[in-house]
């Protein structure tokens, strides 16, 4: 057993010598292969490291500037060999255009110029990176294929910015408005312009693009354009010229008698008033305002017609009104409105004549008032006073004057006066020649006798119980006024400073009428209206002071025939009168008013012939 184990060892050991072989065979081919690749390496980092050497201070081969090969050169010498190779700042053209306009310059001109030192230093930077490996890479790189390096271009743009300042200096415009004006009254007119302005960043950026491209070329300035407020004055223009074509007639439409116009507004005056405005992007025309007011004002007070209220009748045994006369509507000038009306109209050339413009003012007291309404229903008082003895044109005074206030209705708590309804006194308004006192004389004067209408007025209203607001005595005592109430109870007027007013001051209108008879020398004022319960207690007259009259005044007329005499004025005592009123309602008394009349004395005046003087008869004073 022994003898067979070794055996079967020794086979063991005898069969391992080939596979003992082969790795030593193996580990030897192993460690030469390591040996080469060492050995080569080895040789490599010297090949490059000789590279380095060599190269060390120089351009690597293979690196050109704009097809210039510097590889082995120094920088100087890099740079020695560039100077004079890149002539782009010299002979590239770069133009300028702006429609027309051309301005020509070189590269150079606008601030290009060519950075030898940096791209020198940018060829030698070239394989020579902080990383091995890198450098390494771009070594061969330029090695094998070579490497184009663009060369470093400078472009100052303050240089280019100066010269674009300069071409905007000739292309900027501000833009211009179209204008208008009047001439020899003619529109005379200026074309707008567009306003430009140099994009100066704009055209830098198409000039830089250029540049970066180192090309010659054409650079489109690149311009803003601002239009004007104002294209055209055409329109304008036209408006002015028809405004001033030819004369402007201002009248007042529908004119009644008596209505003033029409006003004619010239071609020259209308110039002066003309105003242009600019507004958005067009001219407005117009007539000054405040010009066309200062001509409209002064007309206003000739134009006012006041409304005129219905007058009536009272029919006492129906209680209803009658109408006598139909109410009016009353005008204003409406001057803004008319000013507009103007400025509207007058743009149209078929259109030379404008309308003023009116306000109406309607009646107090329209024609379809009704008695209920108004609240007239009865008698409240009633006045006569008398004038025996006057002339034929006194009466028709008296009977021309009553006849104004027939039918007149007075609102509540309105003053009444009797100058407004009286009117204009005058022979073309109906009047005739009569006795009057004016200015401490009696003498002839047209509406002689108005004052027995005023005084009988007077009396209807103090008996009323109406608060009278202004009555003035006569300045002398007149007989016609004394019949039945005594003195003291006259009303003068003498218009405009002279009046007899009254307020109604009940809750109802008051309606007038008047009654003159000729032929009893009688004139009665009624009111008619609704009773608030007054009555009235007359206390007086107390006649004192008494002055007695001067005696008989005698002027000579040469215009009179011999033994003619005219009396002119008529004597009359001086006094002081008093009349107190005493108005009650339900007993209790609500106002006691007290009229003083002072009246001087006053002589008798005759007229007569030169060198004739008679023994005057005594003759009733008038008025």
């Amino acid at each position: 057993m022994t003898s067979w184990n070794q055996q079967a060892a020794f086979d063991d050991t005898y069969d391992d010598g080939p596979g003992l072989f082969s790795q030593l065979w193996l580990g030897r081919m192993t460690l030469i292969a390591v040996s080469i690749i060492i050995l080569v390496n080895l040789i490599a980092a010297l090949c490059v490291a000789g590279y380095q050497i060599y190269y060390d201070g120089a351009i690597f081969p293979g690196v050109n500037v704009w097809g210039v090969e510097l590889g082995g050169m120094t920088p100087a010498e890099a740079a020695v060999t560039l100077q004079g190779q890149f002539t782009y700042p010299q002979s590239a053209t770069i133009t300028f255009r702006d429609d027309e306009d051309i301005w020509r310059l070189t590269a150079g001109e606008l601030g290009v110029h060519f950075d030898v030192e940096r791209t020198v230093q940018a060829a030698y930077d070239a394989g020579r990176r902080p990383s091995l490996i890198e450098s390494l890479r771009e070594q061969a790189v330029a090695w094998r294929q070579g490497v184009v390096m663009s060369p470093v271009v400078v472009f100052d743009q303050q240089i280019a910015d100066g010269y674009l300042q300069r071409i905007a200096a000739q292309t900027n415009c501000p833009p211009v408005n179209a204008t208008v004006r009047v001439e020899n009254l003619q529109a005379a007119t200026t074309p707008s312009q567009i306003g430009r302005q140099v994009d100066i960043p704009g055209t830098m950026e198409a000039l830089g693009q250029l540049i970066a491209r180192l090309e010659s070329g054409e650079v489109e300035v690149v311009v803003t354009e601002t239009p004007p407020a104002i294209a055209d004055a055409d329109e304008a223009a036209r408006t002015i010229n028809t405004i001033l074509g030819s004369d402007l007639e201002i009248f007042v439409e529908n004119a009644a008698t008596g209505d003033p116009g029409p006003w004619i507004a010239s071609r020259e005056s209308l110039a002066e008033m003309l105003v242009i405005e600019s507004a958005n992007s067009s001219y407005t025309v117009r007539l000054d305002e405040t010009k066309l007011q200062d001509f409209l004002e002064p007309l206003d007070e000739k134009l006012v017609r006041d409304p005129v209220n219905a007058h009536f009748i009272f029919n006492d045994e129906t209680k209803q009104l009658e109408l006598l006369a139909s109410s009016v509507q009353g005008r204003t000038l409406n001057i803004p409105a008319t000013v507009q009306n103007i400025n509207h109209l007058i743009i149209d050339e078929k259109t030379r004549k404008i309308p003023l413009v009116f306000d109406v003012v309607e009646p107090d007291v329209p024609e379809t008032a009704t008695a209920a309404e108004l609240g007239i229903t009865q008698l409240v008082s009633s006045a006569t006073t008398y004038f025996p003895g006057s002339s034929e044109s006194r009466k028709n005074n008296v009977r021309t004057a009553a006849s104004r206030f027939h039918g007149v209705v007075v609102k509540p708590g309105d003053e009444f006066s009797f100058v407004y309804y009286l009117g204009d006194v005058s022979s073309e308004t109906g009047y005739d020649e009569a006795w009057i006192i004016f200015n401490g004389r009696t003498i002839k004067g047209v509406g002689g006798g108005v004052c027995q209408v005023s005084t009988t007025a007077f009396q209807a209203a103090f008996y009323a119980g109406f608060p009278i607001t202004q009555r003035v005595p006569h300045g002398y005592r007149v007989g016609y006024y004394e019949r039945g109430e005594g003195s003291g109870m006259d009303a003068t007027v003498f218009a405009p400073e002279v009046d007899m007013r009254f307020i109604n001051d009940t809750p109802y209108h008051l309606l007038i009428e008047t009654y003159t008879d000729t032929k009893n020398n009688t004139l009665t004022f009624k009111f008619y209206s609704t009773s608030d319960g007054r009555t009235v207690q007359k206390d007086g007259p107390y006649v004192t002071n008494i002055v007695a009259h001067g005696p008989a005044v005698y002027e000579e007329n040469p215009e009179l025939a011999p033994g003619t005499v005219k009396q002119v004025d008529f004597a009359v005592d001086g006094a002081d009168v008093k009349v107190v009123r005493i108005v009650y309602r339900d007993g209790q008394v609500i106002s006691r008013d007290t009229f003083l009349s002072h009246y001087l004395p006053w002589q008798a005046v005759y007229q007569v012939a030169p060198g004739h003087t008679p023994a005057p008869a005594a003759e009733p004073a008038t008025n």
